[in-house]
């Protein structure tokens, strides 16, 4: 029988001191001890990745996006040869390896690049060795044949993406991903004190959770497992509780069809007034938008009077600066009344497989929050999902009373489904 392969991943909360290091080295040691081959992926330690931007900051407004690269490609191999160095002191054979080195091949898209290949050759080598390893997330390498191999990240949590595909590629037995909480639950624990660890979610509900402002996942890894069919599982680095199982839920039709809810600050409103009601002004406002990278998630357009209508639309709060000063010139080509922004709002989603077939979700999402006292601004639809703008101080309160409209807090049961769309 083959030894089972196992990836983890362990985030930079984990590894933030000497004393966690070792401790996560203690955690390899006793997985590797029951007989398990493993690769372990690592964030930088801590905020390193802050403190490396700030630097970058305090140096030039306008750091090359190629330089930032590799300075930033630097926190990781930090951790990388830590965990090794606390390996080796308990007497485990262990090599670090860069991003590059482990045959993670991107495109040539600086601080936010995609994982084009992954070439397992050298992992694979050191494994048949008896070796643990050990490699820096966040990070890998274009291809040769595109500007030699040049160093590129891969953005934020992308140590999760780095993780995901290396288990992919190497046909892992799992893939476990470390950090600071135990597992994904209905909603944040430090806004919802009675949020419900949940055991199992489906890939795309995770998906949504984690695209609507949930911090445990990031987007890509989760698009990785599901197309790949990786089961993930999230745990805590500091427990041994089992966490939860990022995988096909088979029992998506007998329990509660909200499976969580998700809130994110980080977000803005621009809405563009009385722009001409004509063919093509849609475009003349997003194709500048999607040229500089600038992603929009939200977008209402309402009904034309007079020949005008106003447009709005919402992205990230840290690109705000950057939007408004493309759009000044799209607002003055257009002969619109003016560009107003508002980036004191967030957004609020619940999600759940199946939430778009059975009656009342919307209703009663919109019903505890007029109970709430909070007023809607926006709202967008998926087949499992439904997301408002509302005002950012008003984030926690509409958290706790949408965990509580939906009795998140109670163990999933055959008729949850039916209780929650009651009314």
């Amino acid at each position: 029988m083959p030894t089972p392969l196992i990836v983890q991943k362990y985030g930079g909360s984990s590894l933030a001191t000497a004393d966690r290091i070792r401790h996560v080295a203690r955690r390899i040691a006793r997985e590797r001890a029951n007989g398990v081959d493993l690769v372990v992926v690592v964030s930088a330690m801590g905020d390193t990745t802050d403190e490396l931007l700030g630097l970058a900051a305090a140096i030039t407004d306008e750091p090359d996006p190629r330089e930032l690269d590799m300075l930033l490609a630097t926190g990781e191999h930090q951790s990388a040869t830590l965990v090794s160095m606390a390996l080796h002191a308990l007497g485990m054979a262990a090599i670090s390896l860069t991003g590059a080195q482990a045959g993670i091949r991107t495109d040539t898209s600086h601080g936010r690049a995609r994982i084009a290949n992954v070439d397992p050759a050298r992992v694979r080598r050191e494994i048949g060795a008896d070796k643990i390893v050990i490699v820096a997330g966040f990070q890998g390498a274009t291809d040769e044949s595109h500007a030699a191999g040049e160093v590129t990240t891969l953005g934020r949590g992308g140590s999760d993406t780095t993780a995901v595909a290396l288990a992919a590629r190497l046909g892992a037995d799992r893939c476990e991903i470390y950090t600071d909480v135990e597992g994904i639950f209905t909603a944040d624990p430090r806004v919802v004190p009675d949020a419900r660890l949940l055991p199992i979610i489906g890939y795309e509900e995770m998906l949504e959770l984690a695209g609507q402002g949930a911090q445990v996942m990031q987007t890509r890894a989760v698009e990785l497992g599901w197309v790949n069919g990786v089961e993930i599982a999230v745990r805590s680095t500091f427990s041994d509780h089992p966490g939860t199982r990022i995988k096909e839920d088979p029992d998506v039709e007998q329990r509660n069809k909200v499976r969580g809810l998700a809130t994110d600050r980080h977000v803005a409103k621009v809405t563009l007034v009385a722009v001409p009601d004509r063919p093509g002004v849609a475009r003349a406002v997003f194709e500048p938008l999607a040229a500089a990278g600038i992603n929009v998630d939200m977008i209402v357009q309402n009904v034309g009077h007079a020949g005008a209508t106003d447009l709005s639309f919402t992205i990230a709060s840290t690109e705000l600066a950057r939007a408004r000063k493309l759009l000044d010139t799209v607002v003055r080509q257009l002969g619109a009344r003016e560009l107003t922004t508002d980036s004191a709002v967030a957004k609020v989603s619940i999600v759940g497989a199946g939430i778009q077939n059975a009656p009342g979700y919307a209703a009663r999402m919109f019903g505890a929050l007029a109970d709430a006292g909070i007023n809607i601004e926006m709202i967008s639809t998926s087949e499992i999902r439904i997301t408002c703008i509302i005002a950012e101080d008003d984030v926690e309160k509409a958290a706790r009373a949408l965990h509580a409209a939906f009795a998140l807090e109670r163990p999933d049961t055959a008729g949850a489904g039916a209780t929650a769309a009651a009314g």
